[in-house]
Order: C-alpha cells, then structure tokens, then sequence
C-alpha cells in the first residue's frame, strides 16, 4: 500500500506507463473500459435527451455541425467523457484522476500558450489553406454567414476546446495507456499504442473515403507523438483544439455550401498531404522546444520496495542474523562469564 502523498511508482515511468503502478494487474484496464463504456453510454444519452426535450435542437437539423444547437449537444455529449476518463483512472485503477492528464499527476496550464501558437503557425495556416482550395475546386458555393453565426462562433470558443480535450482523454489518456501496459516493452507499446489508437480515432469519425481515414489516422499519430514527446496531453489537447476551432469557426464563416461540400479526388489528395506536411512541422516544432517547455517525460517515483514494511507493535519481530545485527553491545566473551573453563 502506498504511503499518503507518495507517488504510486516504485519507478520513473513514461507517460504511457502510468498505469503501471505498484498494485498493477492485468485486469484493471478492462474493468476501466467497462466502467468508461457504461457511464458514458448513459451520460451521453442523457445530454442527448435534454437537449432534444428543451427544443434547443430540431431533429432534422441533426447532422449539420454548422447549426450552433447541433454543435452544443455533439460538444456536450462528448465533454462528459472527462470526468468518467477521471472516474475510471480512480476506481479501477486506484489512482489520482491527475494522472490521466500529465506524468506530473495534473494538467500543466503554463504549456497552453507556447504550444497554442505553434498551433496556430502550423496547423491553424493548414486548415485555412485546406478549406480555400475546397473553395476553390468546388467553384463557389460561399454563401457567407447566416443570423446564427454569432451563436456559432460563442459555442466553439467556449465548448470545442473542452470536446477536444474530451476526446484526447478517452484516446490518449486512457486507451494508450491500457494498450501500452499490456505490451511488453516500453517502445512496442509506444508504437502499438500509437497505431491501435489513430486507428481507433479515425474510424470513430466515421471517414467517408480512405483519404480521409488517412488524413485522421495521421491526425492520431501526430497526437500520440507530441504526447510522448512533451509527458502529457497538453500538446495533443492543443492540436484537437486549433484544428476544430478553425474548422468550424472559418466554414461557419463561409456558409453551409462549403461545410458540407465534398472536394474532387485529386483535390483531397492534395488536401491530405497538405494535412500530413502541417501536422509534421507542428510534431517538430514541439520537439524542437522540448528543452524551452521544459516539461516532464517521467514521473516522480519512490521505490518502497526495500523500505520496510510497518507491523503492529504486538506482532514480535523476526531476529535479525548475526551479519545485520546493527548497534548495541558486542555479545559476551564465553571466556570470562561465571561458567567458563
């Protein structure tokens, strides 16, 4: 049992391996996604019906992510994955909810800004660029924005970069975890975990085409590579963010016709490769500042193994060996006691 205010590591653990603490058992992380797949079925059912009863939302209109009440329920739905992702690093696992966020057992805000704008420099110029040449290609279709884009614009600011977070906690804060820990080596479950979880990502989206399975499997894997990169899901929670945030903030602006609207297949070829080329610079941007970030990649740790271990005053002891016998007077000299020879 660990000690209050010890970390649960005997050993400096990587990110991937925090799951791997000193009462680790194979069958924790599947009481976890039991745990996660109850709760948030339930929870996201219950989001979904309130929205609907108040009417904040018109069944028909389901679909269209540029509607602001359409994109508050999907956000909703979605942001109630991070307490349960909490829940389960508690209870299946016995493990502060911190650490799901960091290898420093919290999420560290002072990495938001730094990462934020390296963002923004990379993927944010990509998405804009991605969405002009669908414009472009299409042949018009701007329709500019409706009476309801100020909604829209209040509802991505303040719930899309909560729904990233959420979804960066389910696929690396628990999922990788879960991969990694049953891999044996450190590496091989860094990559499997990596591969397994893009994949996962992608297909959760619900791709139309290949290129875009591609284009969000890279998505992952350059998530997956910033996180181990930087110790935690602040840099991942960054990308989510700055990628959803522009999306639906410049195709609000630009009207339905261009949100909805499907490029020629050249034309998403380019798109996909223009996608990869800006998560790559931002995984190297984030490599390159990993000494200016100055942020953890192991965890704190106390070994507890060759500590020893508290017994009740009423449970006598075991005599040590004659070798280990520290202190206190030498045994007598059989020589000069009353019985010698």
């Amino acid at each position: 049992m660990t000690p209050p205010g010890m970390p649960p590591f005997d050993v400096p653990r990587t990110y991937l391996q925090l799951m791997l603490a000193r009462d680790w058992a194979w069958w924790r992380p599947l009481l976890g996604l039991l745990l996660f797949t109850v709760l948030y079925l339930v929870a996201a059912v219950v989001v979904t019906l309130a929205v609907l009863v108040t009417g904040v939302v018109p069944v028909a209109n389901l679909l269209d992510l540029t509607d602001p009440g359409v994109l508050l329920m999907t956000n909703l739905s979605l942001i109630v994955a991070i307490p349960i992702v909490w829940a389960c690093w508690a209870v299946a696992h016995g493990l502060r909810p911190g650490w799901a966020s960091s290898v420093t057992g919290r999420l560290r805000w002072r990495l938001l800004w730094p990462l934020t704008w390296r963002a923004l420099a990379t993927l944010g110029v990509g998405v804009v660029l991605t969405i002009g040449i669908s414009v472009v290609a299409d042949g018009g279709g701007i329709t500019g924005p409706d009476s309801s884009y100020v909604w829209l614009l209040l509802v991505v600011l303040l719930t899309t970069p909560l729904q990233s977070a959420a979804e960066e906690y389910v696929f690396r804060g628990y999922l990788s975890q879960t991969i990694a820990g049953w891999v044996r080596t450190e590496r091989a479950g860094a990559v499997v975990a990596a591969v397994l979880t893009a994949a996962l990502f992608s297909a959760a989206h619900a791709p139309p085409d290949v290129l875009t399975f591609l284009d969000r499997f890279v998505f992952g894997l350059a998530a997956s590579a910033v996180t181990w990169l930087t110790g935690g899901l602040e840099a991942a929670i960054v990308l989510h963010a700055v990628n959803n945030v522009v999306v639906f903030t410049v195709a609000g602006l630009l009207g339905d016709g261009v949100a909805s609207s499907v490029p020629p297949a050249g034309v998403g070829l380019l798109i996909t490769l223009l996608d990869v080329l800006v998560m790559g610079a931002y995984v190297w941007l984030v490599a390159r500042a990993r000494q200016t970030l100055a942020a953890a990649t192991l965890s704190p740790a106390v070994d507890l193994r060759r500590v020893p271990v508290w017994a009740p005053s009423w449970v006598p002891a075991p005599p040590l060996p004659p070798a280990v016998r520290v202190g206190g007077p030498p045994p007598p000299d059989p020589r000069w006691s009353r019985h010698g020879g």
